[in-house]
C-alpha cells in the first residue's frame, strides 16, 4: 500500500469502552472512570463531539485482574449505539461462548436499529480460567484461531448469501438464510486481534481490521509489512489498529509522572497473576511468541502493552508520534486513558486538531 494513501486517509481514533470495572489498568491509582452505563453514555456522546470514529467494548465473563465486574459487550455496544449518531462501536464476540448463527443474527438486527453502525471483534481468547469456569472446552492456541476463522467465514457467508452452506472443523450450516440482512455492505467491519503467527496469517486471509498490542514504531513496521504482505498474497487488503494508552497533559514531566504513579501504584498481585495467564497463553502458540511475549512488569500495568507505544507527553509529541505511526501504514490509533471523559475530551480539543494539521501538511508535500 503507497505511501499517498496513508496521508490521503485522515487517522481514525477509537477507544477502549470501560464496560468492565477498574479501568485499564492494573494499579490502585486514582481513577475518575466508571463502568456503569451512565457514565459510558456520557463518554460516548463525549468521544463522538471529540471526533472518535469508533469505540470498542471488551468481553469477559469472569472476574480477575481487577475486573471485579462486567456488563456484556453486545448489549452494552448497543445501548452506547443508541445513545450516539455517527459513532461506530464496535462488540466483541468470544468463539466457544457464541454461536456464528446467534451473533449473525444479534448483530444484522442491532445494525438495523442503529443505521448500520456497529462491528464486531472477534476475540480468539487467552483467559483459559474463564472458559473453565463456563464449562467451555480450552483449545489450544492455534486451534483457537483455527475456529475464529471459522466463525468469521461463517458471518460473512450468513451475511451476504442466501442459502449458505458451510462444513468446517467447528462449525456446519446447511441451505441456511439469514433475513434481514445488515444494512452494511457487503457487511459490517470485522475487527481482530492478536500478535501471534496465527493471528497475523488469519487476519491476513478474513479480516477487514487487524489490532495490535502496542509496540515501538519499528516493532509496529514490522508487523505492518508482514500482514500486508500476507494479505496481498490473499488478494485481501487489512486495516491496522495499534493499542495506546494515552496520557496527555500541557508538559512532558506531568504526563511521566502519571506513568510513574500508575506504576508505583499497580496491583503487583494482580499484575502477577495476569502475566502468568497472558504468558501461558502466548507461550502456547507454536513459536512461543504470542500477545504479551516479550512484556515487563511495568507493560503489563497496562492491558495490550498500551505505554510502549509512547503516546504520552505533550499534545504535540503526542500528534508528531500519530502522525510517524501512520507513515509506517497504521490506519487508526487504539487509545484508553486515565480518567476517560476529561482526557477524551482533552484528546479532542488539544491532540485531534494538531493531527489534522500535521495530516494536511503531508498532503499538500505530496501534492507539491
Amino acid at each position: 500500500m503507497s505511501q499517498s494513501h496513508h496521508s490521503n486517509n485522515p487517522i481514525k481514533f477509537a477507544y477502549w469502552v470501560p464496560n468492565v470495572s477498574g479501568g485499564l489498568l492494573v494499579s490502585k491509582i486514582e481513577q475518575r472512570t466508571g463502568w456503569d452505563i451512565d457514565y459510558n453514555r456520557k463518554l460516548a456522546q463525549i468521544a463522538e463531539r471529540s471526533g472518535f470514529d469508533y469505540a470498542l467494548t471488551q468481553i469477559r465473563f469472569t472476574a480477575g485482574y481487577g475486573a471485579e465486574y462486567q456488563h456484556e459487550s453486545v448489549s452494552f455496544t448497543h445501548a452506547l449505539l443508541a445513545a450516539t449518531q455517527k459513532l461506530r462501536v464496535i462488540a466483541a464476540i468470544l468463539p466457544g461462548p457464541w454461536h456464528p448463527a446467534v451473533a449473525a443474527k444479534q448483530i444484522a438486527t442491532i445494525d438495523h436499529l442503529t443505521a448500520g453502525r456497529i462491528a464486531v471483534n472477534i476475540v480468539s481468547g487467552w483467559f483459559k480460567t474463564e472458559f473453565t469456569a463456563i464449562g467451555e472446552p480450552w483449545l489450544e492456541h492455534d486451534e483457537r484461531y483455527r475456529r475464529s476463522e471459522e466463525f468469521i467465514r461463517a458471518l460473512k457467508g450468513i451475511w451476504t448469501q442466501d442459502d449458505f452452506s458451510f462444513f468446517g472443523d467447528f462449525y456446519r450450516f446447511h441451505h441456511f438464510t439469514l433475513k434481514p440482512k445488515p444494512l452494511q455492505q457487503p457487511h459490517p467491519e470485522i475487527f481482530q486481534g492478536g500478535s501471534s503467527r496465527a493471528a497475523r496469517d488469519m487476519a491476513a486471509r478474513v479480516s477487514d481490521w487487524y489490532f495490535t498490542n502496542g509496540n515501538t514504531l519499528e516493532g509496529i513496521k514490522a508487523q505492518v509489512d508482514d500482514i500486508r504482505a500476507k494479505a496481498a498474497k490473499e488478494g485481501h487488503a487489512v486495516k491496522i489498529g495499534v493499542n495506546a494508552f494515552v496520557i496527555a497533559r500541557d508538559t512532558e514531566a506531568e504526563a511521566r509522572a502519571v506513568l510513574n504513579e500508575i506504576i508505583e501504584k499497580a496491583d503487583t498481585e494482580a499484575v502477577n497473576a495476569f502475566g502468568h495467564e497472558v504468558k501461558q497463553a502466548g507461550k502456547a502458540s507454536p513459536e512461543g511468541e504470542g500477545n504479551w511475549a516479550k512484556s515487563t512488569f511495568e507493560d503489563l500495568v497496562q492491558y495490550n502493552d498500551g505505554f510502549k507505544t509512547n503516546l504520552i507527553g505533550t499534545p504535540e509529541q503526542i500528534a508528531e508520534r500519530i502522525v510517524a505511526l501512520k507513515a509506517v501504514g497504521v490506519d487508526l490509533i487504539l487509545t484508553g486513558f486515565l480518567h476517560f471523559q476529561e482526557e477524551v475530551d482533552y484528546f479532542g480539543q488539544r491532540v485531534l486538531p494538531l493531527v489534522r494539521e500535521l495530516e494536511a501538511r503531508q498532503v499538500d508535500k505530496v501534492a507539491a
